[in-house]
């Protein structure tokens, strides 16, 4: 079971969540998220969620990597989010339900294990929210 959305006439709304990382390899990723979404009424989120241990900016290719997000969310009409964040798994859970997402697109996970991967904690966190949608790299 998955939550659905309506817009203000009633009608079904695919609203999808493309999660990405700072690389430019990103882009296959949006756009898939952009193909997907297709002709329906919705919404594309690009979301970028960095853990604050993490280095964010502080450096040129970091800024070059942002100002490439928001290139790549203007060329697909997407709103773009980039936050901080010491519960990364948490703040993706919270930005599903806080923009009534219906499917969150992510790559795969480069960890061995996979019953405890990341993709595999984030699809039980939106269980029931959401239908996670994992792209082989």
């Amino acid at each position: 079971m998955f939550a659905v959305s309506f817009n203000r006439d009633g009608d079904k709304m695919k609203n999808v969540m493309v999660c990405v990382t700072q690389q430019k390899t990103c882009d296959r990723l949006i756009r898939y998220g952009h193909d997907f979404l297709g002709d329906q009424k919705g919404e594309l989120f690009i979301i970028h969620v960095a853990h604050y241990q993490i280095k964010f900016l502080g450096n040129s290719k970091e800024g070059e990597a942002l100002e490439y997000l928001y290139e790549k969310a203007l060329e697909y009409g997407a709103n773009l989010t980039v936050v901080r964040s010491n519960d990364v798994l948490e703040t993706l859970e919270d930005l599903v339900t806080k923009n009534k997402i219906t499917h969150v697109i992510l790559g795969e996970s480069g960890e061995a294990e996979t019953r405890s991967s990341v993709v595999e904690k984030l699809r039980e966190r939106v269980s029931g929210k959401a239908e996670l949608i994992v792209i082989p790299s």
